[in-house]
């Protein structure tokens, strides 16, 4: 139930996503030449890398939710021993590469808000600015709500005495969260970055 209880909720997500999107291309498609001297300004390979670290740990949050199916909470071996069952990773060291990897998304996204404002472009400035941050920062706010639901589950491991199927299914849910998230990001980075 709760599975299906955060499925609904991501389709209202992702209905408030659509909005955003179809508020930027209706704005874009009236101001095209603000739109080419602002995207002009816009780091392109920075993006990008930003874009694959928060991709790749779609990943490794997945690997933690399998992790967590097969009742393994934490390392049953060394620390640079990542696979191998019973013997690699865990949930804990999973979700904790996951938030590293997101908190860093989030550095990155705030690093590139510091230079697009120091370049001018501000909410107020003009509707690109406007659409940019709408969409980029309610996306940055999910991501912050996703590594706060991270560190719900993580603190969970710590605090019960025994991995539970409740647990389990908190990992799989928060996952289900996380990979929304990162799919939304490569729509906005593909409409924002690749489409100027």
């Amino acid at each position: 139930m709760v599975a299906v209880g955060t499925i609904i909720w991501l389709s209202s997500e992702l209905m408030f996503f659509a909005a955003l999107f179809a508020s930027y291309f209706t704005i874009r498609s009236v101001s095209s030449e603000m739109w080419a001297d602002n995207t002009a300004l816009l780091n392109v390979p920075f993006a990008a890398i930003n874009t694959t670290i928060l991709v790749l740990s779609s990943f490794s949050c997945q690997w933690g939710v399998f992790a967590a199916e097969r009742g393994q909470v934490g390392r049953g071996g060394p620390l640079w021993k990542f696979w191998g069952g019973k013997t690699g990773w865990g949930l804990r060291e999973w979700f904790m590469l996951t938030y590293v990897m997101g908190a860093i998304f989030i550095g990155g996204q705030a690093l590139e808000y510091s230079e697009l404002i120091h370049e001018g472009v501000t909410i107020p400035h003009d509707g690109y600015g406007t659409m940019f941050y709408l969409t980029t920062g309610f996306h940055g706010i999910h991501v912050t709500g996703g590594l706060i639901a991270f560190l719900f589950v993580l603190g969970r491991t710590y605090v019960a005495r025994r991995f539970t199927h409740e647990q389990a299914v908190s990992a799989i849910v928060v996952s289900y969260y996380w990979h929304f998230v990162d799919v939304v990001w490569i729509g906005l980075f593909a409409t924002i970055y690749l489409v100027q």
